[in-house]
């Protein structure tokens, strides 16, 4: 008799921190929880073919974060769109779930809000799986050139160079395509789907108001690398390595913290998960899941 391997995917919402943070699920509740953290400008949307290759071994647990996806922040919630708020947003989130232990994947925007949440529990973390989430100056590259000098001068002018330059569709689907051998393996419906949502009422002053603060999680760098040190958790480094935002330096400089994490990088762009799910899913099950 073949074995059911179907694992359904499970769309859900929960009130928490003020939000009605949107979350897909999957997995039987008994397995070990995996946390997957999406980045800009997704949502977990990202994670839709990863979720059912590894729902036979993880509970999977992927929210959308405030600003992305389908997550709902009332006007009345007042809410302050930078990476801290991220960060106790997900502290909630976890709370409110009860989920009392997790392996995390990051992922871009994923790990500064991430680590945040790691920083706040760090007991709970039992594994670690970076894909392109940076935590070192060495990973910045040349793409963030305009968002640098943004920082530099918060001015309408360059405020708005970083909007031309990145908030549509043709800068989101570059995001996609930068460093991909053969673009007939990305799903177009995937950067469609980022540009709709970020083209709702408000949400590119959202994104703008998050490229500025960004700059805010190099000062706590330091924080992330010293939970690395501390934790020595199994830790999955998988990069795309043609990514023009977080490049290879900033993925190999996990192992100066971590000299156990397995770090690799693969012949793609930003979005691995696009061209190397298959691959990538089989890494998690060897490093994080012990297989």
């Amino acid at each position: 008799m073949t074995k059911n391997t179907h694992h359904p995917i499970h769309y859900k919402f929960v009130e928490t921190d003020g939000v009605r943070i949107f979350y897909r699920e999957a997995g039987d509740k008994t397995l070990p929880i995996l946390l997957l953290l999406h980045g800009f400008p997704s949502s977990s949307h990202q994670f839709r073919e990863l979720i059912p290759l590894l729902a036979d071994k993880f509970h999977i647990i992927a929210p959308d974060l405030p600003g992305f996806g389908f997550t709902e922040v009332p006007d009345a919630r007042h809410y302050t769109y930078n990476f801290d708020s991220l960060g106790d947003t997900l502290v909630k989130f976890v709370d409110t779930l009860k989920l009392d232990e997790y392996a995390m994947y990051v992922f871009d925007y994923g790990a500064p809000a991430g680590l945040r949440l790691a920083l706040a529990y760090p007991e709970r973390v039992t594994g670690f799986i970076s894909q392109n989430g940076n935590a070192y100056l060495e990973g910045l590259g040349d793409a963030w050139a305009p968002v640098q000098a943004y920082w530099a001068e918060p001015n309408a002018e360059n405020r708005q160079v970083v909007h031309d330059a990145i908030l549509n569709l043709e800068g989101t689907r570059w995001q996609y395509a930068h460093g991909v051998e053969n673009e007939e393996l990305l799903a177009p419906e995937a950067y469609y789907l980022d540009t709709f949502l970020f083209e709702r009422e408000g949400n590119k002053g959202i994104q703008l108001d998050l490229f500025l603060d960004y700059q805010n999680n190099l000062e706590i760098y330091p924080q992330f690398q010293e939970f690395f040190r501390e934790t020595q958790l199994p830790s999955l480094i998988i990069w795309g390595k043609h990514d023009p935002f977080f490049i290879p330096p900033g993925a190999e400089a996990f192992k100066r913290d971590n000299p156990k994490a397995v770090v690799e990088l693969l012949d793609t762009g930003h979005f691995a998960l696009e061209t190397h799910v298959g691959y990538i899913t089989q890494r998690i099950r060897e490093v994080i899941g012990d297989e």
